[in-house]
């Protein structure tokens, strides 16, 4: 399929616009944000999935602005991919988590993609088309041990067979990359049309938090994958890369995300709602010196982790543009950095908005412990006690980070 020829609409959804630079996806995520906070609160409340949300930040052309130019993307910078998911992240988290794996996806086309299959899914992504995540599995030794499988069906192509769990983004995909081992152990891509034949997508995320992200389960039975559907992922690893820099900052900015928004949220409480503390002899909370102070520390804590996250997708611009060993390690630790910060931030404001809130803010009908669940949920992604580590190593002893898709 040409480039022309996938820009058609996808089915069912209005056509894609295509975003031409850095200034208009920040533009449309700004104006994007705005609408997804009206309803966050209910959305989350009754478990509503953000289907028609999800719709029009496929037509916004958000989900196309990191394809190359010469595919006929916007190829923004790392910096600016980051603030439209932080700026997401603050309207809705779980929002912001669906197209994490898409963008990360679309990161392992453009590093070990043939020319022929950037072609095709480059001009489906721009199209408004999504993709999905198939990467996790329960029951395994631990985060990267993958036991699906590809297995030549003897006619040029594979079968793929597995079960995959926090599958974040299948649900609501076109597309669904999957992870899985080769005959020689090796890791690759498969990337699945949502409909194939033994592929199931299973609803079934209980999780406290990130409740609308519908990361359920994913069965595979004897998927049938052609060759040129496949990606050798394992070979991203081999040299300086920059794929898990860029897997993290997108988690990282979600995590900002939400510290934000809680922040914004717990403001607007006090100065509307909130009663002060009788001993402060003012009339209205917004003026109680103890509630100045800890807002002051909270904003403090925010705009911190903000300029992490910033200086940490500069870094990531500054590999991308001359990548060598040190300027991949130097963008990994950056990025590490930004996220062992934010991590602990994020849960702490989710936390803060009862604190200054007082005991009405309590009430099930606010939903305002959505902040702190979310935040909470979100950051098990990883350990920041590892990142802390790999800080370390790095500044004490010049150690570079290990090659990996979570640092």
């Amino acid at each position: 399929m040409s480039i022309d020829s996938a820009h058609s609409r996808a089915p069912g959804r209005p056509a894609a616009h295509v975003i031409t630079d850095d200034a208009e996806a920040l533009a449309v995520a700004r104006e994007l944000a705005e609408e997804f906070a009206v309803e966050a609160a209910l959305r989350d409340a009754e478990r509503r999935l953000p289907g028609p949300e999800l719709d029009r930040l496929s037509a916004s052309g958000l989900l196309g602005v990191t394809v190359p130019r010469e595919y006929g993307g916007a190829d923004v910078a790392a910096r600016t991919i980051a603030e439209v998911f932080r700026l997401l992240a603050a309207a809705d988290p779980n929002i912001a988590q669906i197209p994490q794996s898409h963008i990360v996806y679309v990161n392992v086309l453009r590093q070990q993609g043939t020319g022929e299959q950037q072609e095709f899914f480059f001009g489906e992504v721009l199209a408004g088309r999504r993709f999905g995540n198939a990467q996790s599995e329960a029951g395994t030794k631990h985060v990267q041990d993958y036991r699906t499988r590809l297995v030549p069906d003897g006619a040029g192509g594979y079968l793929l067979n597995g079960t995959k769990n926090y599958s974040t983004g299948a649900l609501f995909a076109d597309w669904i990359p999957v992870l899985a081992r080769h005959q020689d152990d090796t890791l690759h891509v498969a990337y699945v049309p949502r409909d194939a034949s033994g592929l199931t997508v299973i609803d079934d995320w209980a999780g406290m938090g990130q409740r609308t992200t519908a990361s359920g389960t994913v069965r595979l039975d004897d998927v049938p994958v052609p060759a040129s559907r496949v990606v050798p992922h394992h070979l991203t690893f081999t040299g300086p890369q920059l794929h898990g820099a860029l897997a993290q900052l997108l988690h990282t900015a979600i995590d900002v995300g939400i510290a934000g928004g809680a922040l914004e949220e717990a403001a607007a409480f006090v100065r509307t709602k909130a009663r002060p503390w009788f001993e402060s002899g003012v009339a209205n909370a917004a003026d109680d010196p103890l509630v100045i102070q800890r807002v002051g520390e909270l904003a403090v804590k925010v705009r911190a982790a903000e300029a992490l996250l910033d200086a940490a997708g500069s870094a990531v611009d500054a590999a991308r543009a001359d990548l060598t060993d040190a300027s991949a390690a130097a963008a990994s630790i950056a990025v590490a950095t930004a996220k062992a910060y934010a991590d602990p931030v994020a849960v702490e404001l989710g936390g803060a908005v009862f604190e200054l809130g007082g005991t009405r803010s309590s009430l099930d009908g606010l939903n305002l412990n959505r902040y702190w669940r979310n935040a909470r949920t979100h950051t098990l992604h990883d350990p920041a006690r590892w990142k802390i580590q790999h800080i370390g190593r790095y500044v004490l002893n010049g150690q570079l980070p290990p090659r990996h898709g979570l640092l």
